[in-house]
């Protein structure tokens, strides 16, 4: 067993509590550890069942599979319908979506026999109302629950069942962990990869629904409607940018596998259609059909377990393989779809992140949108399930409806409405913009063209690095290219763009955060909080020019004192 899991089982067999919540990063062990607790307790005699709840039918098989590893038989095709299970069986697994359909018939069970519950990813529970009822209803008579979550919660008004609260330094009730395995921790362990994000932008045309034509640039400063269009439009299969990105992908994917053969690579897409879309490109830049995962149908698991103990290059799914699906060979990834929250983007890095030798490195392509750039910067941030807002003022009086808006408008739900309106994708091309790693950005400066020799810098990077020679290579890739570059013959200096301003600022924002970490130790995520604290403001990606240069000099400031 990993340090973690270990020290984790010891708490827990301390305490012996009838509630445990355990946060681990995706990737970290959080089966293993929650099967180990379990073989335990049945070892004991302290439990006599187990009742596994996961988010879909695939990781009900997952579960069933790796707990009969663990000497512990699980059927994973009970339905509270038929009530029974075969004696062979010390448990059953079940849908969240299960539960709540027939909560009773699992209340009953839980009742007949001393039962352990794993709740996999329990932040589900607070997906419906009803989810969260029946959850409750089933399973309060439980001689112990555990509790598992790898993911940054959302901040909604649902508390999530048999977590517990309590209220932050703002007033604001907070989930509270029994035990937290953050993914700074795990990355310093070598569980799991670090992560190089390869953010693309490019020029991109739409008309709108009242017949307005746009253009406009992926990354620049718009509004939430029209970058949700600029998102739209660059992800539109019919366009350049996704073709170019794929083929990007593809190289890099080739690079890898000079040094790990058996590598794979995945697009997450929005929907069925794009999925078949983007399937089509991907056999035509490779000359291999790629497999793609629609739903959660029959034969979906089998297809994603063929291509986890495969070779094969490409798979294409939608929503269902973003969280707890475990395809160890994925190295990198292509997030190729609209839903840009912060819970769905750590789920989706998750996928990819998952170590099984030393040096190896996730890569994941990203568009260059402002929210997912600040997720990438700050993977290494841990959060807790935020209760809403606390109502201070007249400003907050509607926080609660404000957040159950938000809830609202994030996810599928806002994908197909905005599928509904009139739109139409005129065009679009892709340019290389940065890449993303450690919490430092590097890049070339002026527009770098796809498949020119600035972006193969970058595209180019070995299979197996360490993180320290990952990050000397970049700066070295960066700086040699930047020597490379003709002598201007106008001496007079000119004055930048403000696009070329702001990045400039937040690279040296990003590369003195870095520093910070080397002397200190501290986390990326942990020192852009702390500035944001004291000089106020967004999140670097998306703060103005004043915010970065008073967050550098803040810093500074850090540095000579500590010096």
């Amino acid at each position: 067993m990993r340090a973690w899991q270990t020290a984790a089982m010891t708490q827990y067999f301390d305490a012996l509590p009838r509630d445990f919540l355990a946060v681990a990063t995706p990737g970290a062990g959080k089966t293993t550890f929650a099967l180990s607790v379990a073989a335990e307790l049945l070892g004991r005699r302290q439990v006599d069942r187990i009742t596994i709840v996961a988010p879909t039918e695939h990781l009900k098989l997952q579960w069933a599979e790796a707990a009969a590893r663990a000497g512990i038989p699980i059927d994973p095709a009970y339905s509270a319908g038929k009530g029974k299970t075969a004696s062979d069986y010390l448990g059953i697994a079940v849908t969240y979506a299960g539960v709540a359909v027939n909560p009773l018939a699992l209340r009953i069970r839980t009742e007949r026999f001393k039962t352990l519950v794993i709740l996999d990813e329990v932040h589900h529970a607070g997906d419906a109302l009803a989810w969260g009822e029946g959850v409750r209803e089933a399973f309060e008579p439980a001689h112990r629950r555990l509790a598992l979550t790898g993911t940054p919660f959302r901040s909604d008004v649902n508390p999530i069942p048999f977590v517990s609260y309590a209220p932050g330094s703002d007033g604001v009730p907070r989930s509270e962990a029994d035990y937290t395995y953050g993914y700074a921790e795990a990355l310093a362990d070598r569980v799991v990869r670090p992560v190089l994000f390869m953010a693309y932008s490019g020029e991109l045309q739409w008309r709108t629904r009242a017949g307005d034509e746009i253009a406009a640039r992926l990354g620049e400063p718009l509004t939430k409607d029209l970058t949700a269009q600029a998102l739209r439009t660059a992800l539109d299969p019919e366009g350049a940018w996704i073709p170019s990105v794929l083929s990007a992908a593809d190289k890099r994917l080739s690079e890898v596998r000079r040094h790990v053969p058996d590598a794979g690579a995945m697009v997450i897409a929005s929907d069925q259609d794009a999925a078949r879309a983007y399937a089509k490109i991907l056999k035509s830049l490779t000359g291999e059909a790629p497999t793609v995962v629609l739903s959660d149908e029959k034969g979906a698991s089998k297809k994603i377990a063929e291509f986890s103990s495969g070779e094969g290059r490409w798979m294409v799914a939608v929503r269902m393989v973003s969280e707890g699906v475990d395809v160890p060979r994925l190295a990198v990834g292509v997030y190729a779809t609209r839903t840009s929250t912060p819970l769905f983007f750590a789920q989706a890095v998750g996928r990819f992140v998952r170590a099984r030798g030393r040096g190896e490195t996730a890569s994941v392509f990203l568009p260059s949108v402002p929210s997912l750039l600040t997720y990438a910067a700050e993977l290494e941030v841990a959060r807790d399930h935020i209760l809403g807002r606390r109502v201070a003022d007249e400003g907050d009086i509607f926080a609660a409806e404000d957040a159950l808006l938000a809830q609202a408008q994030a996810g599928e739900a806002a994908s197909a409405e905005l599928e509904a309106l009139p739109f139409e994708a005129l065009g679009s091309q892709a340019h290389f913009d940065r890449v993303l790693f450690d919490g430092a950005e590097f890049g070339h400066e002026g527009q770098v063209h796809v498949g020119s020799e600035e972006e193969m810098d970058f595209l180019g990077i070995p299979g197996l690095l360490e993180p320290d020679q990952m990050r000397q290579l970049l700066a070295q890739r960066q700086n040699d290219r930047r020597k490379k570059q003709p002598a201007r013959e106008d001496p007079g200096v000119p004055e930048l763009t403000t696009h070329e301003q702001l990045a400039v600022l937040r690279r040296e924002l990003n590369g003195l955060v870095a520093a910070w970490h080397h002397r200190t130790g501290q986390a990326h995520g942990i020192t852009h909080a702390a500035l944001r604290k004291e000089c106020g403001g967004p999140a670097a990606a998306v703060a103005n020019a004043e915010t970065l240069r008073k967050r550098i000099d803040r810093l500074r400031e850090w540095a000579s004192k500590a010096g």
